[in-house]
C-alpha cells in the first residue's frame, strides 16, 4: 500500500511538472507566447473545446476572437497540429495574395479529403493545379456566359416552378427550399461542365450521389477534429453495420462519375463534339504532358462538382432565407427586379445576362449573404517558410494558418458595429454603385492566383435564381424550424428549410 502510494504521490508530482511547463497546450508542443490565446488546458490544449464545440465551431471561433483584443490567435490539440488563426484583413490577403507561394494545401487536408477530392483543384498545389486551373478557364468566357449558361439556368429555373413550386401552391404543402436548391444546382451544373442530364429537380428523392457527396464532404470536416478518425470509422462500421459506410460512399460517387467519363469516352471515340468542362480536360495533357486517366478525370469531376454545386445552392438558401426574415430588404430588391425583369426578358437569356449585370441592390444582396453567409466558412493552408504577418505575427515553418470567413463578417472589429445585422446597404456607395471591399476582408472568393475560378458563373446562377423567383413567388418560412448550419467543407442548412409558397400577386 505504500509503494502505491508513493507511485500515485510521484506520478502526481510529475503530472503538476508537466502542466507547469505545458500550461495551455499539449505535452511537447512548443510555446507560442508571442501569439494570443484565448484559454486552452495544460498537457491537452484545445482539444476539449473543439470535441465539445463541434457541431457549432463557427460560433465557436467567433466567440474566441470577440474575448481577445487581437484579430490573431493560436491553439493546438492532441494529435493537432499547431495553428495560426487569424480574421485580420491584412493577414488573410497576405497569405491568399501578397505571399502565395509560401501558402500550400498541407498534409492535414490531403489526408482527410485525399479519399473525396485525390489530387482535384481544390487539393492540389504547384503544377497539378497550374494546368486544372488553365484547363478549366477556357470554358468560363463572356460568350458561354451570355449565350448559354443564362439559358441553362432558365430551364432550370422554369423546371423547378412548374414541377415543385406550382404544385406546392396548388396543395398548400411546404417544400424543402435548401433540398431544391441542391438539385437545380446540381442539374445545371452537371449539364454545363459534363453534358449529363441528370434530372435531380424530377426526383422526389435525393440523388443517390449527391447524398453520398454530402455524407463524404460532412466526413473530411469531422476528420480534422478528431486525429483517431480512422480507428472510429473503422469501429463505426463494426458496430453499426446498418449505417452506410463512408467507403459505401465513396463507391456510389465513383460509380456516377466513371460512368460518365466511359460514356463520354465512347462519345468523342464516335466522332461526337463536346465543348464542356469534362470533355476539354479529356483533351488536355496533365502536368507529365500525359492524356488524364479516368482516376484524375474522377477528380476533376468531383472537386468542380462540390464548386459548382454545392456553393451556389447554400448562397441561394441563405439568401432566401435572409429575404424572409428581413421582409424591407426583400420589398426593396422586389421594386429592383419588377422595374429591370419583364416577361420578354425570360424567354431572352442573352437580353437577361446584360440587365442583371446592372441590377446594383440584387448583386449587393448576394454580396451581403455571402458576407455572413460564406459558401466556405473557414479554410487553412500551411506554410512552407517563416514569415511575419502585416500584423506583427510570426509564422514559422510547418504551422497550420486558418482564417475564418464566417467569424470575420460577424466581427465588429472588421466590419464595425452592425456586423451582425443583414444590410445590404453597406455595399452601395453614394453614388449608388457596388462598394469593391479587399478580398482580405471579404474573402467569399478566395483571393490571388487562387481566386474562385467560378466566381463569375456563380454569381450568374444565384442572381438569375434570385430575380426569376423573387418576381414570380412569395416564400415563408414553416414555423419551429432550427435554421442553422452544418459543419463540414462548405456551409449547408443541417436540417434544410421549409417553406410555403405563393404565387406573386
Amino acid at each position: 500500500m505504500q509503494t502505491a502510494g508513493l507511485i500515485a504521490g510521484g506520478t502526481t508530482l510529475v503530472l503538476a511538472a508537466l502542466a507547469m511547463k505545458y500550461p495551455d497546450r499539449p505535452i511537447f508542443t512548443e510555446s507560442r507566447d508571442d501569439i494570443p490565446s484565448s484559454g486552452t488546458y495544460p498537457l491537452i490544449g484545445i482539444t476539449p473545446k473543439i470535441f465539445r464545440n463541434k457541431e457549432t465551431i463557427h460560433h465557436f471561433f467567433l466567440e474566441g476572437f470577440e474575448k481577445l483584443d487581437s484579430l490573431t490567435t493560436t491553439a493546438a490539440g492532441i494529435g493537432m497540429p499547431r495553428s495560426v488563426i487569424t480574421i485580420d484583413p491584412r493577414n488573410v490577403e497576405h497569405i491568399l495574395k501578397h505571399n502565395f507561394e509560401n501558402y500550400v494545401k498541407g498534409p492535414m487536408l490531403n489526408d482527410t479529403s485525399s479519399d473525396l477530392l485525390g489530387h482535384g483543384i481544390f487539393n492540389a498545389n504547384g503544377e497539378v493545379w497550374k494546368y486544372q486551373r488553365k484547363t478549366a478557364s477556357l470554358i468560363f468566357n463572356v460568350k458561354n456566359f451570355r449565350d448559354h449558361f443564362t439559358e441553362v439556368f432558365v430551364r432550370h429555373i422554369h423546371y423547378m416552378g412548374k414541377h415543385i413550386f406550382d404544385p406546392a401552391i396548388q396543395t398548400g404543402t411546404p417544400v424543402d427550399f435548401h433540398d431544391v436548391m441542391f438539385k437545380f444546382t446540381l442539374d445545371s451544373f452537371v449539364e454545363l461542365s459534363f453534358g449529363v442530364e441528370l434530372h435531380a429537380l424530377g426526383s422526389k428523392e435525393k440523388v443517390p450521389f449527391a447524398s453520398s457527396f454530402d455524407a463524404c464532404q460532412l466526413n473530411v470536416f469531422q476528420r480534422f477534429v478528431n486525429p483517431a478518425y480512422k480507428i472510429t470509422e473503422a469501429l463505426s462500421g463494426i458496430l453499426m453495420p446498418w449505417r452506410t459506410t463512408i467507403q459505401q460512399h465513396l463507391d456510389t460517387m465513383d460509380e456516377f462519375a466513371f460512368g460518365v467519363i466511359e460514356k463520354r469516352r465512347k462519345q468523342l471515340a464516335n466522332g461526337e463534339e463536346y465543348g464542356d468542362l469534362l470533355s476539354r480536360f479529356m483533351s488536355a495533357k496533365n502536368e507529365k504532358g500525359e492524356p488524364l486517366g479516368n482516376k484524375e478525370l474522377r477528380d476533376v469531376v468531383l472537386n468542380f462538382v462540390i464548386a459548382g454545386r454545392d456553393t451556389t445552392a447554400q448562397a441561394l438558401s441563405w439568401t432566401f432565407y435572409s429575404l424572409m426574415t428581413n421582409p424591407q430588404v426583400e420589398k426593396k430588391l422586389l421594386e429592383e427586379v419588377q422595374e429591370n425583369i419583364t416577361d420578354d426578358l425570360e424567354n431572352d437569356p442573352s437580353a437577361l445576362y446584360e440587365v442583371i449585370k446592372g441590377m446594383k441592390y440584387t448583386n449587393a444582396v448576394l454580396n451581403e449573404v455571402l458576407r455572413l453567409y460564406p459558401s466556405v466558412p473557414a479554410n487553412q493552408k500551411y506554410a512552407l517558410d517563416d514569415d511575419i504577418w502585416p500584423d506583427g505575427t510570426r509564422i514559422k515553418k510547418n504551422d497550420y494558418v486558418v482564417w475564418s470567413p464566417w467569424s470575420q463578417g460577424r466581427s465588429t472589429k472588421v466590419w464595425g458595429d452592425d456586423a451582425k445585422e443583414f444590410k445590404p446597404e453597406r455595399w452601395l456607395t453614394p453614388e449608388g454603385d457596388i462598394r469593391r471591399e479587399s478580398p482580405g476582408k471579404w474573402p467569399a472568393f478566395h483571393a490571388g492566383p487562387r481566386t474562385c475560378l467560378g466566381q463569375n458563373l456563380a454569381t450568374l446562377e444565384a442572381v438569375v435564381c434570385i430575380v426569376n423567383l423573387v418576381r414570380q413567388y412569395e416564400f415563408s418560412l414553416v414555423p419551429n424550424q432550427d435554421i442553422t448550419y452544418q459543419v463540414s467543407l462548405t456551409l449547408p442548412m443541417k436540417n434544410g428549410m421549409n417553406v410555403y409558397i405563393k404565387r406573386r400577386k
